[in-house]
């Protein structure tokens, strides 16, 4: 929790709202983000990868935003109602304390959930406070047109595709092509404002001050529910916890698929281009996720992540699977066409902006590894995969057999061309030595010479061809002499002995060149040119990956140490992007399912290695 000084009630503060200082809420479906100052400034409504309503994240003029705030100047804190996701904003001002509940229900009956209800409740906790609201949105990201019109004291917005109703305690006045109110509150008093999806079966429904009381109580006892079936009792319990929340509020509740990220296009570098979409469920993060939502006890999320696999990633016949798209749609489509929007001018100026995403038709190996591991994790922890299922991980298995030697475009995405990475070929790896466990453990029918002759086929190949005698070190691709933080997973995917010579070898050498005060960087671009423009910060998911590796060589003061100057980075509520500027800053989409899991991890194997 922090304090930030918010000009509130002054002209010409900053037209964006830094990365960092936002908060999340959700209801399982999709997610608004909501800045230090209490303005939501991006939403999408009815689902993650739907169109934007708020999108002032992108475009401070053209976006739409929802805000609400003290309309004089106020210093703000924003924290979380104790293990919920449940947002609240606090304004200080000179007469007196209040505050901004954000919350989406998430605990009711089906047909309610359509609604995708956001609720904000306004409250004076001391003195008095004037308030100001601005409901802006901006629908199809900017590009539709709607009319706003009352109904009672229900403002409706009503664009070609899309209608929303904003329910208000306060009496709401239409400006051109928004709405907005002017209230006072003292000690006590409280407002209530609530927008909701309506048309179709969806019929009007105010949310007056004891609706809002009630389904504040059931999301708060939704969240706390859920989040007690963690096992999780180490000594980073509040991040871990945060961490878990976060990934939960990043799964599609209809069909377990995962999203990598809530936004799109927020920049890995301020000015640059690579700005990209991720509201999509990659292979390879949900199946990390598994494991960490397994590691803390959360087996209903590993079920429906299963479901999705089977509904849209595998064949369910046994025959050839592959090669797998690397991406699929929330809702399990196979077409994620990449186009830019140009009448945004993006975060802080960064375009383009994109939606979709192009790497859908990339090939990249290592999904098979992430994947068959996930379903070994889950065969293992969870529940025994199904006769059917075991056909699958057979067909997946069989086609990494036949196409592991083969240039792809790599974990990283990079465009500048297909090569030899060794993360690849360390994945295909993993793939088949986990379908020979499954094999092995439950007697189940497989060709296990001819995967074991594979398997031993390509740990040969990167003992001789990925290994650099002359950096002393496993490096990126295939006879290079590049490094690459992505190796850091060959002692977590239990390739190689985590204190093995070469190891240890390949450890000092990625510290000297890639780690920068415990910060980790993918790759060097320059040594290895990716395609793009432009540099990019520290990635932090390769951050707690150094954290585990170190932990498992043995260094753990080290590790420890690099792990609590890791959380420091974390903004005010726990949150991460993707990256760390060389300044400190939160960069790239957010928050970051990849980072999110990974400090799960790490903090699961350092707490077992302090004991």
């Amino acid at each position: 929790m922090s304090t930030t000084p918010i000009e509130t009630g002054t002209p010409g503060a900053s037209r964006y709202v830094p990365i960092a200082d936002h908060g999340l809420i959700g209801d399982l479906r999709s997610v608004a983000l909501v800045g230090i100052d209490g303005t939501i400034d991006w939403y999408c409504c009815p689902s993650f990868d739907a169109p934007s309503v708020f999108a002032a994240i992108l475009d401070a003029e053209r976006g739409g935003c929802f805000e609400l705030a003290a309309s004089v100047p106020a210093r703000t804190k924003q924290f979380y109602f104790p293990d919920t996701n449940v947002l609240i904003t606090r304004f200080f001002t000179e007469d007196g304390v209040g505050e901004v509940q954000d919350f989406m229900p998430v605990d009711g009956e089906p047909a309610e959930v359509e609604r995708h209800r956001l609720i904000r409740r306004v409250v004076c906790v001391r003195g008095s406070i004037p308030f100001r609201t601005r409901v802006a949105p901006r629908f199809d990201y900017g590009t539709r047109t709607h009319t706003v019109r009352m109904d009672g004291e229900v403002a409706i917005f009503e664009s070609e595709e899309l209608a929303l109703g904003l329910t208000s305690t306060v009496p709401l006045e239409i400006d051109g092509p928004d709405v907005h109110a002017d209230f006072k509150l003292s000690q006590g008093e409280s407002a209530v404002l609530a927008l909701d999806q309506v048309g179709g079966a969806l019929a009007l429904k105010r949310c007056a001050r004891t609706e809002a009381e009630t389904q504040f109580n059931s999301t708060v006892a939704y969240w706390r529910r859920w989040l007690s079936a963690s096992k999780y009792r180490g000594r980073w319990r509040e991040m871990v916890h945060r961490s878990a929340l976060t990934l939960k509020l990043l799964t599609y509740a209809p069909t377990g698929a995962i999203v990598a990220a809530p936004t799109t296009s927020l920049p890995e570098q301020v000015g640059g281009e690579r700005n990209w979409d991720y509201r999509y469920m990659w292979v390879r993060d949900a199946a990390f996720c598994v494991y960490a939502m397994l590691r803390l006890g959360f087996t209903t999320e590993a079920e429906a992540f299963m479901r999705f696999l089977t509904e849209h990633v595998s064949r369910g016949d046994g025959s050839p699977a592959g090669p797998l798209q690397i991406m699929y749609g929330i809702d399990g489509r196979t077409d994620l066409p990449e186009r830019e929007l140009d009448h945004l001018e993006g975060h802080l100026g960064s375009a383009p902006v994109r939606v979709g995403n192009a790497a859908s038709d990339q090939l990249q190996l290592d999904i098979y590894g992430a994947l068959i591991d996930s379903i070994y994790l889950y065969d293992k922890w969870a529940q025994p995969i199904s006769s059917d299922q075991w056909d699958n991980v057979c067909a997946l298995v069989d086609w990494v057999c036949e196409n592991w030697d083969q240039p792809d475009e790599g974990v990283w995405e990079t465009r500048g061309g297909r090569k030899n990475f060794l993360y690849s070929r360390l994945m295909c790896w993993v793939a088949i030595e986990r379908g020979i466990r499954m094999a092995n453990r439950r007697g189940l029918p497989a060709e296990l010479p001819r995967w074991q002759e594979c398997r031993d086929r390509i740990y040969r190949r990167i003992m001789s061809r990925g290994w650099s005698e002359t950096r002393q070190a496993f490096v990126q691709c295939e006879d290079s002499d590049v490094l690459d933080a992505a190796v850091l997973m060959m002692p977590m995917a239990k390739f190689i002995a985590p204190t093995d010579p070469k190891w240890l070898s390949t450890l000092d050498a990625l510290t000297e060149d890639l780690v920068s005060d415990s910060l980790v960087y993918r790759y060097d671009p320059e040594a290895s040119p990716d395609g793009l423009r432009g540099d990019e910060g520290t990635f932090s998911i390769c951050s707690f990956w150094y954290v585990e590796a170190m932990v498992r060589a043995g260094r753990v003061d080290e590790a420890r140490l690099a792990f609590e100057k890791m959380l420091t980075y974390a903004n005010h509520l726990g949150l991460y992007a993707e990256e760390i500027s060389h300044t400190g800053e939160q960069q790239g989409n957010f928050p970051q399912a990849f980072t999110h899991l990974s400090l799960i991890s790490a903090a699961f194997n350092l707490d077992r290695a302090l004991g």
